[in-house]
């Protein structure tokens, strides 16, 4: 997650400055250089996976943004979000729906976290090779999805999720840390579900209000 102060007329100046996920990897890198270059003030903050396994998903990017505005040097007079509205800021903040491809500070930021995610997840290729970070940078492509299927998860991947719970269960393996199931694992049938615990937290689709009504997750440990 990333914040970004730009200079006024900034998006005159970097003219392929857009939403990272329609750059190339080389624009991006180029992109990513200009902005540190130019940035009156940036931050770039990584969500651990256990934390994004114990509170969701929607939770850690909204916290994620508050540490990312937090770790600026200093305090903006106000705080354009991409597409979320975010309580607890230190600035006055308006959402933006789709802000990475209409706003340039949101763009640049997203710039800014899409490169670090990126060479993060290309250092833990050299760790854990077997499973492609490096190509397909933790997306469940169809060579992820195998990878998890022939070896397990590793303890970087994001346990509470479907695709990795469930091979964690085919392999028998239990997860490094605690993990809050996200509804699309505990609606899924070939996840067999057993809360080792008594605590039963909520997932993320009940945190971002899109459920009708509130539904719990199990959590194993």
């Amino acid at each position: 997650m990333a914040a970004c102060v730009l200079r006024p007329g900034d998006a005159a100046r970097l003219p392929e400055l857009t939403d990272s996920k329609v750059l190339t990897a080389k624009a991006r890198d180029r992109v990513y250089d200009r902005v540190v270059q130019r940035a009156v003030d940036y931050s770039v903050i990584v969500i651990p996976a256990a934390e994004v396994d114990l509170f969701g998903i929607h939770v850690m990017n909204l916290e994620g943004m508050r540490r990312a505005v937090s770790a600026l040097r200093n305090t903006p007079g106000y705080v354009l979000t991409d597409g979320f509205r975010v309580s607890g800021l230190p600035a006055p903040s308006v959402p933006v729906i789709k802000g990475d491809k209409a706003v340039a500070c949101v763009a640049a930021a997203s710039v800014l976290a899409k490169v670090t995610r990126d060479r993060i997840m290309g250092d833990l290729h050299d760790v854990h090779p077997h499973y492609g970070f490096d190509v397909h940078k933790g997306y469940s492509t169809t060579d992820h999805s195998a990878a998890l299927d022939t070896h397990g998860p590793s303890p970087v991947h994001r346990w509470s999720y479907a695709n990795v719970a469930t091979a964690a269960a085919a392999h028998r393996v239990r997860p490094p840390h605690p993990v809050v199931l996200t509804v699309a694992a505990l609606e899924n049938p070939s996840v067999p579900i057993r809360a080792l615990g008594p605590h039963v937290g909520n997932n993320e689709r009940s945190a971002a209000g899109t459920a009708a009504k509130s539904r719990g997750g199990a959590r194993i440990s």
